[in-house]
């Protein structure tokens, strides 16, 4: 029996793995992003699909340690200055949304029939965005560094601070006095947990890194993290708060901390797998036989929920002055319900203001939600008309007439400009990045906006008169684009071009280039000569080393030109020693066929 029960929890707990390792690559490859193949996988192993599990609250009170563990990593990020650089948008910004929204959700509530306490508590429960949710498509769209992601940050901190007068205010409601009166006492014993653990993370946490560290023994470091994590987590839910304040809390009094980058690194991997299983497991909760039997209801409730939701969110990004475009995608990213919601809920079902229909079609709406929000996102980012760029303080290029033009002023075209200017060679730049061209007039650069692919852009940037074309691009396919272009369209002008790799080296050999180099090869040469010096090799030695190195990489790169690649190899320097035999042969040994001559070269 105790094998069985075994070999059952480690079907449950192969299942959970493989379909996430399923799911999300084919999800990520049709563009829908893996936070809904993470749902959807849950919903095929989940009670109402395969029935894999029966029970997949057990998972989800697990994999909720996921999403405690990723607001442990925020907090690591946010130091206390940096945080108080927020406090506009966090009290200013975030609170307007939390009212606004509120108070509209409680107005729907309250039109749908809901009793006023249990209207506000189901409006205040959707305006409680996932965390989760926000943060892994910010992630994934590598935005969460940008100036709209620190914004939508700033909301997250306000709406996961906001469950803590939220449950007091559930208390307050409360229809039984027994009730309320424990509610108030989770509220003090929350606020108290709090204290408690700032005090011991501003004097407890960094004297016991310190001294775990002189033991140099890397899993007590990584077992230590864990125990802060999941302890800090701990104490909140004993306070009756969320763990994921408790996690988010310990990161910010750690931020500051000598051991923040180690911290970070031993939380890394259980983070990613637990809250991929969080999302598989809000899947698996998303109850289907209630939604098919109130499913007029629900439909009805997410769609309103969500849109007056997202008009919350949007008067207010105006309200703020923020861009049309971002304050339509902040709807797409803000307009779900979230985990705190869960929390909340049950709060008011344990204390009478929910009965249990009113609370499974509330908990059905916020996971209904979660799940549309990465293809609301979707569908918003294709309907968006692209972004126009702001050119103010920017000169198109026009009329120009210089000796060279650059194309690309990123870092290797302002390296290789200096030459020209220093020589008194009068240069005419282009660079497509708006925010580029303002730095660098800063620095005392004239560079004009234009897209060097466009052949009209180049005769306004002076290319029929330029004696040679730069081009510093970062992009290959760019480069090709703009060599082939220029061949035709100015070929009196001499090509120097900036090579991204071997094989675009080769192919820009072929499209008869005046000269080409493989933007890392010069550096990573000088870098190999400096590290023989280093190591006490004699200059002379060491020079005849890199001779001998570019010998063989030029006498490779005319081999790849000629289309034989693999000509080439033995030329390359390797780290693995050629076969040799343990004892001399004393004779040449005979073996059937003609074989070349040079066999015995190859691998040198």
């Amino acid at each position: 029996m105790a094998v069985e029960g075994v070999a059952d929890n480690l079907v449950k707990v192969v299942s959970l793995l493989g379909a996430g390792v399923v799911a999300v690559p084919i999800f990520r490859r049709l563009g829908l992003g893996s936070v809904l193949g993470y749902f959807s996988a849950g919903i095929v192993i989940g009670p109402f699909g395969l029935g894999l599990f029966s029970s997949p609250e057990t998972v989800l009170h697990v994999a909720e340690f996921g999403v405690v563990m990723f607001l442990f990593i925020i907090g690591l990020e946010m130091q206390p200055s940096r945080l108080w650089n927020l406090r506009g948008e966090i009290f200013g910004l975030g609170l307007s949304q939390v009212a606004l929204c509120g108070a509209l959700l409680t107005g729907v509530g309250l039109l749908g029939g809901l009793s006023g306490p249990a209207a506000f508590v189901a409006g205040m429960g959707f305006v409680l965005s996932s965390t989760a949710v926000v943060m892994q498509m910010l992630d994934e769209r590598g935005e969460t560094s940008t100036p709209q992601g620190q914004q939508a940050v700033s909301i997250l901190l306000l709406e996961d601070l906001a469950i803590v007068p939220l449950l007091a205010l559930v208390a307050f409601l409360a229809p039984n006095k027994a009730a309320a009166a424990n509610g108030w006492v989770t509220f003090g014993t929350g606020l108290a947990c709090i204290a408690g653990l700032v005090l011991a993370g501003r004097y407890l946490l960094n004297p016991l890194f310190r001294v775990l560290a002189l033991a140099q023994a890397r899993e007590i470091m990584t077992a230590a993290a864990l125990l802060v994590v999941l302890g800090s987590a701990l104490l909140m839910q004993l306070g009756g708060l969320s763990m994921a304040m408790g996690a988010f809390l310990a990161g910010v009094l750690l931020s500051e901390s000598s051991f923040r980058h180690q911290l970070e690194a031993d939380i890394e991997p259980f983070r990613g797998i637990l809250l991929g299983m969080f999302f598989l497991a809000v899947g698996m909760s998303l109850d289907i036989a209630m939604i098919l039997s109130d499913w007029r209801l629900v439909a009805l409730a997410v769609v309103a929920f969500m849109a007056v939701k997202a008009l919350g969110i949007f008067i207010i990004a105006k309200l703020f002055r923020t861009p049309t475009r971002v304050a339509i995608s902040r709807v797409a990213l803000f307009s779900q319900g979230g985990e705190f919601a869960f929390v909340l809920y049950a709060a008011a079902l344990a204390a009478g203001i929910f009965d249990g229909r009113t609370n499974a079609v509330a908990t059905a709406t916020v996971i209904l939600s979660m799940a549309l929000t990465p293809l609301l996102a979707i569908v918003i980012d294709r309907l968006l008309p692209p972004e126009r760029t702001s050119l103010d303080g920017v000169d198109k290029a026009d009329g120009l007439d210089k000796q060279v033009l650059v194309i690309g002023f990123g870092r290797f075209g302002q390296v290789a400009s200096q030459s020209l200017l220093a020589r008194g060679i009068s240069v005419a730049i282009l660079e497509v990045d708006v925010e580029l061209i303002r730095s660098a007039a800063g620095f005392g650069f004239k560079v004009h906006y234009g897209d060097g692919t466009r052949p009209e852009i180049l005769h306004a940037a002076g290319a029929h008169h330029a004696a040679a074309i730069l081009v510093c691009v970062n992009e290959r396919q760019t480069a090709t684009r703009i060599v082939e272009m220029a061949r035709h369209e100015f070929p009196h002008a001499k090509l120097f071009v900036r090579a991204f790799d071997r094989g675009h080296a080769a192919e820009l050999i072929q499209a008869d280039v005046d000269y080409q180099i493989r933007e890392t090869f010069e550096s990573a040469m000088s870098f190999g000569r400096a590290v023989l010096l280093g190591l006490g090799v004699a200059e002379s030695e060491a020079d005849e080393i890199s001779q001998d190195v570019r010998r063989r990489d030029a006498e490779r790169l005319a081999f790849e030109v000629a289309g034989d690649v693999a000509a080439g190899q033995k030329l390359v320097h390797r780290n693995t020693p050629a076969p040799t035999p343990f004892t001399r042969p004393k004779s040449q040994g005979a073996m059937p066929g003609n074989l070349p001559d040079d066999l015995s070269d190859v691998g040198d």
